[in-house]
C-alpha cells in the first residue's frame, strides 16, 4: 500500500479527484490491528520453518505448541521469578507427543525446545522480533514504521540463573487483544465470569477465568518493572504522579476485586457441590483451582503495593547519599604533552600509541554473515575526490562584547596582584587601592583574591609555573564598605623548579634501575 492508493472524492468546484487521509482515530485503529497481527507472525513462521528441520516434522502443529509455552511460563512465573527453561521443556514434552506418539522421545524434546528458543528468537542480536507497519502522517503521506517486541525474554535472577518471563505482547496474545487497559480489561473478564457461572456455562466460564488470571500477571508485571526501573534510577520513574496514582488505583482495584473473587468462589463451590455430571464437576472444580491462584496473585500483588513506597524512599537515601566513585584525574598536559615535548619523534610515539591503544575503548567487530561478505565483495569501489569534498564556507558572526571588564582593568588589577614574594597584604588595602584607581576595579580584586584561596598548586607544579598567587584566612574580619566576610592575605609563592628538575631526575634514575632488575 502507497500513498497514491489512498481513498480519493471529486473536489466541489473542480471536479477533479484530491487524496484524503484517514482519521487519527481510524490509523490508530489501524496501527493496533497491524502490531496485534504482528505478535502472532513469529507463532505462524513456526509451521512455515518447521520444514527446515532435519527429519519429518510436518505432522507437528508447531503454533498450538509455542502458544502451550508462553502459557506455561505465564503461568509459572512470579513477581520476583520467572520459569526455568528446562522445566517448561520437560512440561511441553507432553503435549509435543500427543501429536505424534509414535515418535521417539528425543525428537519430543527436540521439536520443544526448538518452539521455546525461537520463542526467545535465540539466534537474534538483541532476542526480539520487528515488524514494519504504515500508518498516515499529518500530511497525508504514508509512513513505514518499525514496531520491535518481544514474546519470551531471559531475565538474570540471583546466583547467576536466568529465568523466562513472558512480555505484555504474549499476554495479548493469549488473551486476543493489544495494549488493551489492565484495570478495565481485569473487570470485564471477572464480570464476564461471574455471569458465565450463574448461568451454568462452566466451559466457557473456564476460559475468561483463564484470561483473567492472564490479565493479573500483566497488572503484576507493570508494577515489578516500575520497581525494577527504580532501582536502577530514581529518576527514570515518575514518583511524583504517575506511580502514586498507579499503586492507589492498584490498592482499590486489588480490594474489589478480592471481594468479587470471593464471591465468585463461593458460586463456583455450590456449581461442584450441585452438579451431578462427571464433566460439569470436573470444570467446576478447575474452575476453583483457578480463582484461588488469582487470589494468591491478587494477594502477593497487594502486598508488593504496600511495600513500593519504603522501597522507593530506601532507593532515593540509597542513591542520593552514596559515595562518588574516586577517579584519579589525568592532566594531559603535565602528564602527557610537556614530558613529551622535548623528545624525539621514535621515542615519544611509542608512549603515544600505548596512551591512544587504551584511551580508545573496545573495538566491535563487525558480524561476518556469508550475505553481508558476499556483498561486501561485490560492491564496487566508490569514486572519490582526492581532496574529499568541498566544505562550505562558514558564515561566521562576531561574537559581541559583553564582559564586564575590560582589559585594561584586567591589567590593573594584575599589577596590584603583582605581590613580592616577601611582602604579603591583607586584602582590605589591596580593595582601597583599587578603589582609587576605578570605581569597578575592587570587585574584580575581590574576585582574583578569592580564586587564590584554593590555588591549582599541582597543576602549576606540573606545567612548570615559577609563581603562584594564594590567599590565606587568618580569622580577621573584613572591614570594607562593600565587601564583607574574612580579611585575606594575599600573596605570591615561588614554585621550586630545581627541586622540579631533581624530582625528574630521581624518577628517570629509579625508572632505569627498575630496567636493569627487570
Amino acid at each position: 500500500m502507497t500513498a497514491s492508493t489512498a481513498e480519493t472524492v471529486p473536489h466541489p468546484n473542480t471536479g477533479s479527484s484530491r487524496p484524503v487521509a484517514p482519521g487519527p482515530a481510524a490509523d490508530e485503529g489501524l496501527a493496533r490491528r497491524l502490531k496485534a497481527l504482528a505478535c502472532t507472525a513469529p507463532l505462524h513462521d513456526l509451521d512455515a520453518r518447521k520444514a527446515n528441520l532435519a527429519g519429518e516434522y510436518s505432522t507437528y502443529a508447531m503454533a498450538e505448541v509455542a502458544l502451550a509455552a508462553i502459557d506455561l511460563v505465564t503461568l509459572t512465573m512470579d513477581f520476583d521469578t520467572g520459569a526455568d527453561h528446562d522445566q517448561i521443556v520437560a512440561r511441553l514434552q507432553p503435549r509435543v507427543a500427543a501429536q505424534a506418539p509414535g515418535r521417539p522421545a528425543e525428537e519430543h524434546e527436540r521439536v520443544a525446545r526448538w518452539v521455546l528458543e525461537n520463542l526467545i528468537n535465540v539466534g537474534s542480536v538483541d532476542r526480539g522480533f520487528r515488524a514494519v507497519y504504515g500508518t498516515f502522517g499529518a500530511d497525508g503521506a504514508y509512513v513505514r514504521r518499525d514496531y520491535d517486541f518481544k514474546l519470551i525474554e531471559e531475565v538474570p535472577g540471583p546466583g547467576g540463573t536466568v529465568y523466562l518471563r513472558t512480555t505484555d505482547e504474549a499476554v495479548n496474545v493469549l488473551v486476543g487483544a493489544l495494549d488493551t487497559d489492565v484495570t478495565s480489561a481485569q473487570i470485564a473478564a471477572e464480570v464476564k465470569l461471574e455471569v458465565l457461572i450463574s448461568r451454568g456455562r462452566l466451559a466457557d466460564a473456564q476460559l475468561a477465568a483463564e484470561q483473567a488470571r492472564y490479565r493479573t500477571v500483566q497488572y503484576a508485571e507493570t508494577l515489578r518493572r516500575a520497581l525494577e526501573a527504580t532501582r536502577r534510577d530514581v529518576r527514570a520513574v515518575d514518583w511524583l504522579r504517575a506511580v502514586p496514582d498507579m499503586i492507589n488505583e492498584a490498592l482499590d482495584h486489588v480490594a474489589d476485586r478480592y471481594r468479587h473473587e470471593n464471591a465468585i468462589l463461593t458460586n463456583i463451590r455450590k456449581a461442584r457441590d450441585e452438579a451431578t455430571e462427571p464433566e460439569h464437576k470436573r470444570r467446576a472444580a478447575e474452575l476453583v483451582d483457578i480463582v484461588k491462584d488469582c487470589i494468591r496473585r491478587h494477594t502477593q500483588l497487594q502486598s508488593r503495593l504496600l511495600e513500593a513506597g519504603p522501597l522507593f524512599r530506601a532507593e532515593q537515601d540509597r542513591q542520593a547519599f552514596a559515595t562518588p566513585v574516586a577517579r584519579a584525574g589525568l592532566d594531559l598536559y603535565g602528564q602527557l604533552l610537556a614530558p613529551l615535548l622535548p623528545l624525539p619523534v621514535e621515542r615519544a610515539s611509542r608512549v603515544t600509541d600505548a596512551f591512544f591503544a587504551h584511551g580508545t575503548g573496545l573495538r566491535t567487530p563487525p558480524a561476518v554473515r556469508v550475505g553481508d561478505l558476499i556483498e561486501t565483495l561485490l560492491t564496487p569501489p566508490l569514486e572519490r575526490e582526492h581532496l574529499g569534498a568541498e566544505m562550505p564556507e562558514p558564515d561566521l558572526i562576531a561574537t559581541p562584547e559583553d564582559s564586564r571588564f575590560s582589559e585594561a582593568q584586567l591589567e590593573a588589577a594584575l599589577e596590584l596582584l603583582d605581590l613580592p614574594h616577601d611582602a604579603p597584604r591583607r586584602l582590605s588595602g589591596l580593595l582601597a587601592e583599587a578603589r582609587r584607581r576605578d570605581p569597578e576595579l575592587p570587585y574584580l580584586v575581590a574576585l582574583l583574591a578569592v580564586h587564590a584561596a584554593s590555588p591549582p598548586v599541582g597543576t602549576a607544579y606540573r606545567q612548570g609555573e615559577q609563581r603562584l598567587l594564594f590567599a590565606v584566612d587568618d580569622g580577621a574580619e573584613l572591614d570594607d564598605p562593600e565587601f564583607g566576610g574574612a580579611d585575606l592575605i594575599v600573596g605570591a609563592a615561588l614554585l621550586d623548579a630545581a627541586g622540579m628538575a631533581l624530582d625528574r631526575t630521581v624518577e628517570n634514575t629509579a625508572g632505569k634501575d627498575e630496567g636493569h632488575r627487570e
